[in-house]
């Protein structure tokens, strides 16, 4: 059983009354009577941010089918793992979908405009909303609201709730930061208050004031007197003081995109920190992707990770499409037999939508050639062993619209780390269609990134330091790659597009490589206009 999982049932029904419909809610309603009876022992503020915790990856109080988000029929295409994915991918050519839904062509082409577009709202609603549920459960949560409750005994380990919250905002709000640029900034006061604006109208202006509130609250969350648990004070998946180090490394290494000024020295320094503290490569780089991940790798490459369980914490988005996104059935059958497995399937679902064009592939990945005499299309035994592919038409032929050409991913199978094959879904047992494979959103191997890029960066772009090579060829020794005695930006970052595939970073990278887009305005997606109706308070992005 997972360590957060049993909570979660209990705890969407304590915040159910947090959980607006949709924007045009705010600002929220006093809840203080209903906070009453909800807050009623300690163990009810733990499950208060039990669901705080699962809010990445929940569409619903009631079940993954169902969305609370009326503009969605399809309750997994509005999950925010799911859709932040989508688009800090699918522009950049690590990912194709081949599904006919409207919101994917505008994305693959950058041509999206500020009309309403399934992938930018589910991403931009949701960040929002998982604001307000951190925000009201800190109004929730003050020593005033504990002594009124006579709760003053559970002030220590509120304190600590209280920090881990925080950090999820902080992460919620660099969701808001990273993608949309100049979005507005709620606090507690913005609930049954002015509805939340942005620092400024002025579009840089207004991201490096966002930028900086979000750092001096990560700061506050990293020191001495802060509350937020060191790493082994509190059980996985829950965030620790490292989290919050990892995300600052992340917002430094793109400050000089946000704000006009580079920080690489601060990426650096924080990914060094977070490296130092006791993490290691996992020995086996498949294991990091499978049923069982979250047990298995938990305590040694994976910093901050949101749980997926087939049971108890299940979702249409996450890892289950991840799982089975790429999937038809002669994939199924012909990795399942490259595998040695007993049942023709290594995958609960068929969605026959996800590919990698033949392009990215070839400009990216080392080693992988396709031939037509092999059963996986190519030769899974020569370069890069990080990937695993499936191809069953010449390259040549690739067209997006296709459904069977590209190169099919298979990192997420329903297989755990022994080997076992899950059971098939089917209406009886829904829950197996779903996946248990955890989503890390951070992993040691971006803080060994990190830390080379910014050394390149602060020497000309080219890194020749020892303890930064060295990291890049420890993850490259993983995969059965060699490694120069120094790297560039270019080689670090072609090496992170195999490493971190489909984890939702590759259009940070492009952009800072500068190949992202010629024009400078699609760095960002714009604020959905549903939003700016209700709030006049919000200016467009330019471009938008």
């Amino acid at each position: 059983m997972k360590n957060l999982s049993i909570l979660f049932a209990s705890a969407a029904a304590l915040l159910a009354v947090s959980c607006i419909k949709d924007l045009n809610t705010l600002p929220l309603n006093d809840y203080d009577k209903t906070s009453e009876v909800a807050y009623v022992d300690e163990d009810s503020y733990l499950k208060g941010l039990a669901y705080i915790n699962a809010y990445y990856s929940f569409v619903s109080q009631n079940d993954p089918g169902t969305s609370d988000l009326p503009s969605f029929k399809d309750a997994g295409q509005s999950e925010l793992m799911r859709q932040w994915m989508v688009l800090n991918d699918l522009p950049t050519g690590a990912l194709d979908i081949s599904w006919g839904d409207t919101y994917v062509e505008p994305i693959e082409s950058h041509t999206w405009t500020n009309a309403a577009n399934t992938a930018i709202t589910a991403v931009y609603t949701r960040a929002l909303k998982g604001v307000v549920l951190v925000n009201e459960y800190l109004l929730q949560t003050t020593d005033k609201k504990l002594a009124d409750r006579g709760h003053d005994a559970f002030k220590p380990k509120i304190a600590q709730y209280r920090a881990e919250a925080r950090f999820h905002r902080a992460m919620f709000n660099y969701i808001m930061l990273d993608t949309f640029g100049n979005p507005p900034y709620a606090t507690e006061e913005n609930i049954g208050g002015e509805l939340p604006k942005q620092f400024s109208t002025n579009f840089a202006e207004g991201r490096k004031g966002f930028f900086e509130a979000l750092e001096k609250e990560l700061l506050d969350l990293v020191s001495d007197a802060s509350a937020m648990p060191a790493k082994g004070e509190v059980k996985y998946p829950r965030p620790n003081k490292d989290a919050v180090k990892a995300l600052l490394a992340r917002m430094y290494l793109n400050a000089e995109v946000y704000t006009g000024t580079a920080r690489w020295a601060d990426a650096k320094k924080y990914a060094s920190e977070v490296i130092g503290n006791g993490y290691s490569l996992h020995p086996v780089f498949d294991e990091l992707f499978l049923q069982d991940n979250g047990e298995k790798c938990s305590a040694d490459e994976f910093i901050f990770a949101i749980e997926y369980d087939g049971e108890d914490a299940r979702s249409w988005g996450g890892t289950t499409t991840l799982s089975s996104g790429a999937f038809n059935d002669k994939m199924n059958e012909a990795v399942a037999k490259y595998l040695g497995k007993e049942v023709p399937y290594v995958s609960k679902e068929k969605w026959n939508g996800y590919r990698i064009p033949p392009s990215f592939v070839a400009a990216n990945f080392e080693g992988i050639t396709y031939d037509k005499d092999k059963p996986l299309g190519y030769d899974p035994t020569v370069g890069d062993q990080r990937l695993k592919f499936y191809i069953e038409e010449d390259p040549a032929s690739y067209k997006r619209s296709g459904e069977s050409a590209g190169w099919r991913l298979w990192r997420y199978p329903a297989m755990t780390s022994d080997g076992t094959v899950f059971p098939r879904g089917d209406d009886k047992q829904p829950d197996w269609k779903c996946s248990s494979a955890d989503l890390a959103l951070f992993r040691l191997p971006e803080m060994y990134y990190i830390y080379a890029e910014a050394d390149a960066r602060l020497n000309g772009g080219t890194t020749s330091d020892a303890t930064a090579v060295g990291y890049i060829k420890a993850i490259r020794d993983r995969a059965g790659l060699t490694t120069g005695a120094s790297l560039s930006v270019a080689d670090i970052l072609k090496d992170k597009a195999a490493e971190m595939l489909w984890e939702g970073q590759r259009r940070q990278d492009e952009i800072r490589l500068g190949i992202f887009d010629t024009d400078k305005n699609r760095y960002v997606y714009p604020l959905i206009e549903t939003d700016r109706s209700v709030n006049t308070n919000l200016a467009q992005n330019p471009g938008y």
